[in-house]
C-alpha cells in the first residue's frame, strides 16, 4: 500500500490503532467480552498466530467495542491446541479447543454475538454440572 498523502498516513494509522487496541487491556468494565488465546510454544506450534490473527480480523469485520482479545500464556490443555478461553460478561468462562481460524471467527460470530453454543469443540466448561 503506497502512502500518497497526509490522509493516507493517518487512515492507515487509525485502522492500525483500531487492531491494537483489539489487543490491548483497556478499561475494566463489566460489558467487556474477553478472549485469551492460549500463545506458549505448544499453541503457537498449532497454529494460534493464524488463531489470533482470525479472531481480531473478525471481531473488526463485526465492529465490536466491547471486546478484549489478549494473549496469555498456556491455558492447560495442550492436547487442544490452539485453544480460546471466553469470558462473557454474566457466564462462566469457557475454553474452546483446536480452534483454527474458521472456528475462531464461528466464536465470534456464534458463540460471542449470539450465545449459541459450539459444543463440538469445548474443551472444558468448568462450571457445567454433572
Amino acid at each position: 500500500m503506497a502512502i500518497k498523502s497526509l490522509e493516507d498516513l493517518k487512515r492507515i494509522r487509525e485502522e492500525s490503532q483500531k487492531k491494537v487496541n483489539l489487543r490491548e487491556t483497556g478499561e475494566s468494565t463489566e460489558d467487556i467480552v474477553e478472549l485469551m488465546v492460549g500463545m506458549a510454544t505448544c499453541g503457537i506450534a498449532a497454529g494460534a498466530r493464524e488463531t489470533l490473527s482470525a479472531l481480531l480480523d473478525e471481531a473488526e469485520k463485526q465492529d465490536l467495542n466491547n471486546i478484549r482479545i489478549v494473549q496469555v500464556g498456556c491455558l492447560g490443555y495442550c492436547h487442544s491446541e490452539p485453544t480460546v478461553q471466553v469470558n462473557l460478561p454474566g457466564h462462566e468462562p469457557i475454553i474452546f479447543g483446536k480452534v483454527d481460524d474458521k472456528r475462531a471467527r464461528e466464536i465470534i460470530s456464534r458463540y460471542v454475538m449470539r450465545q449459541e453454543m459450539l459444543e463440538d469443540c469445548v474443551v472444558i466448561n468448568t462450571f457445567v454440572k454433572a
